[in-house]
């Protein structure tokens, strides 16, 4: 079974937010990167299907030339092969980006694209559902659970997905090929083994050096970083001496009624 997996270079979560003076990206200068949890979990899933019923898993992705860190990050963790659609750093809408994905899997006949939800930075939910579209194939998102039936000649033939919704589970029944998108904790993602990370440093990766992005039709006004919380706090008093005070707070806080 072909698979080929989906990620995205994404800053490092857990630093200050700034964006850059024009107003118009976020300032990585000091950041550093990773891929989506949810697009690691999709890794992780393909190797597990992989492992179970043979073929191979592609990792691929669009970035510029440090992107290729990301890929080998993957490699650790059990893909085979790595593509880079390099790009010259600028950041790409959800059109343009899924049609270069379509153009790079197109032909490569490939019988699951594995997506994760969603980008841990812009949060779009676009590219696996577009991709679908251009290639004319089923798309399913926000997947916890994925089963690959095969068909009577021992071929991967569909795939049973579900996802969660209202307390409920929906299942979907889907031929091959078909994108699907995961969510984080669709799988516990393993940790990359010595022998993983040394076969991902010596690995050959596939790089198509793209042109500038087509134009989509989309216009970014601006960036702003979210105002932070007043939240504060205030010393009522030491020991009985604060207890009037705390009454106080109480009975303001409507604790009292």
């Amino acid at each position: 079974m072909e698979i080929c997996v989906c990620v995205k270079r994404v800053p490092m979560v857990g630093g200050a937010i700034v964006v850059t003076p024009d107003g118009l990206d976020v300032d990585t200068t000091m950041a550093g990167f990773t891929v989506s949890p949810h697009e690691e979990c999709a890794v992780e899933e393909a190797v597990q299907i992989a492992e179970r019923l043979g073929g191979s898993v592609t990792v691929l992705t669009l970035g510029p030339p440090h992107a290729a860190d990301q890929l080998r990050d993957m490699l650790a963790l059990g893909a085979g092969q790595a593509m880079l659609l390099q790009t010259d750093g600028a950041e790409w809408g959800a059109v343009a980006t899924a049609a270069a994905l379509a153009d790079a899997v197109g032909e490569r006949g490939f019988d699951l694209l594995l997506f994760g939800n969603e980008a841990a930075d812009t949060g779009g939910y676009q590219v696996p559902v577009r991709v679908a579209h251009l290639l004319g194939l089923p798309c399913v998102t926000g997947i916890k659970r994925l089963e690959v039936v095969a068909g009577t000649d021992g071929s991967a033939e569909r795939v049973v997905a579900g996802r969660e919704y209202a307390g409920t589970e929906e299942t979907f029944d889907v031929p091959l090929p078909a994108v699907v998108s995961v969510k984080e904790g669709i799988n516990l993602p393993r940790y990359p083994s010595l022998p993983g990370r040394l076969r991902a440093k010596r690995a050959t990766i596939e790089t198509v050096e793209l042109g500038p992005q087509a134009p989509d039709g989309l216009v970014k006004q601006r960036l702003r970083v979210p105002a932070a919380s007043g939240a504060h706090s205030e010393l009522l008093g030491s020991g009985v001496d604060a207890v009037p005070a705390l009454v106080r707070l109480l009975d303001d806080l409507g604790v009292f009624r």
